[in-house]
């Protein structure tokens, strides 16, 4: 019985983490999208990277976002395979 615990609390959790590392193409996704999809943005700086792409037109690629004020390398090192600039 514990065995089944702990594969269901396994299957669980992978399901979890995988739906949080979904891609997002910061030029189309909207702030909650943003703040959702990446780690350590939350929703100020998801409308910061909105604000900036209104402002400045569309992001030409991934590293691009260390343009916005707040986020720099270590984030964009955390999610640089979850950004998408299509």
């Amino acid at each position: 019985m514990k065995i089944i615990k702990s594969l269901v609390l396994s299957s669980v959790l992978a399901i979890a983490s995988a739906a949080h590392a979904a891609p997002v193409n910061i030029n189309t996704a909207s702030a909650s999208e943003i703040s959702q999809a990446l780690t350590g943005i939350g929703q100020r700086k998801a409308e910061a990277i909105v604000e900036y792409r209104a402002s400045h037109g569309p992001f030409l690629q991934a590293s691009d976002i260390q343009q916005v004020k707040g986020i720099g390398n270590s984030i964009y090192e955390k999610n640089k395979n979850d950004i998408l600039v299509e």
